[in-house]
């Protein structure tokens, strides 16, 4: 499967977890918002908070699948001239700074496209990123994606949906690292419902692969973590956590405020954490 002859560190934390009989917590942030350095204070913060992977999320000008939260986070961000290099530069600065939880780049494909596939993955293997999402490369087209991830022992992550139906066995086929698994149809976005088959949808993608599965897409408190948490093998919490960073942005742009800032968005985070 992988072409690093390391353990993929993001393998790891699932499989000591899943050994504990625990479930991951997965925040998901913009890098970039609102500047790369208060995106690495704020790292550290959700790891000191319990996050077990994170998901670090690319800006980016069209965003099919991100809801309103996200999307205004993409602009914050995009103000700063954010790229993909400089997401991959900000992983390797939390790293810096002592940061051990896996890191998993989300990414739509057009900015993998502008960085060069053959140097994308590399550079992410360099920084020490585990994995990347990409929603919008069908399984279908991803088979050179595919092959250089492989070769950097880089995990490239699919998404499943309700929808994806009969797709489903042929993308688990060609998975790496999770299954991450839509829990509701539409965009990214905190919500009070799923999808009412949620769960046979769940159980059934657990059924035809080995893989840990995640879920996410709408997960925005701590007694819905708790409900997919009997469900799944991690839980991934993102318009909720990126909504507290925007409320925490005065405090967070004012020098006197800033710890104040990153503490409330540590104890948001603390409290979605089950495991303690």
């Amino acid at each position: 499967m992988s072409g690093a002859t390391t353990v993929n560190l993001m393998d790891k934390t699932f499989a000591d977890l899943k050994a504990a009989g625990k479930t991951a917590l997965i925040p998901f942030i913009t890098v970039g918002d609102p500047d790369p350095d208060t995106t690495v204070d704020i790292i550290v913060e959700l790891e000191r908070a319990g996050a077990d992977i994170l998901e670090l999320g690319v800006p980016y000008s069209d965003p099919l699948a991100d809801g309103p939260v996200i999307q205004r986070a993409s602009e914050r961000a995009l103000v700063r001239r954010i790229t993909v290099e400089t997401c991959i530069d900000t992983a390797r600065k939390a790293r810096e700074r002592g940061v051990k939880m896996p890191f998993v780049l989300f990414t739509y494909y057009n900015p993998v496209l502008q960085t060069g596939l053959e140097r994308f993955f590399p550079l992410l293997q360099e920084a020490g990123i585990s994995g990347v999402i990409i929603p919008d490369l069908p399984y279908e087209e991803a088979e050179e994606a595919l092959k250089l991830a492989d070769a950097a022992g880089v995990q490239l992550v699919p998404l499943v949906a309700p929808t994806s139906e009969s797709r489903i066995a042929k993308i688990l086929s060609r998975a790496r690292g999770f299954i991450y698994c839509v829990s509701s149809l539409g965009v990214t976005g905190e919500r009070s419902t799923f999808h009412r088959q949620v769960d046979e949808f769940i159980a059934s993608v657990k059924a035809q692969t080995d893989l840990p599965v995640a879920v996410g897409f709408g997960i925005s408190n701590r007694e819905q973590v708790l409900r997919f948490s009997e469900l799944c093998d991690g839980v991934v919490v993102g318009s909720a956590i990126v909504r507290k960073i925007e409320e925490s942005l005065p405090l967070l742009k004012n020098e006197a405020t800033r710890e104040q800032g990153l503490l409330q968005i540590r104890d948001f985070v603390a409290q979605l954490n089950i495991k303690d």
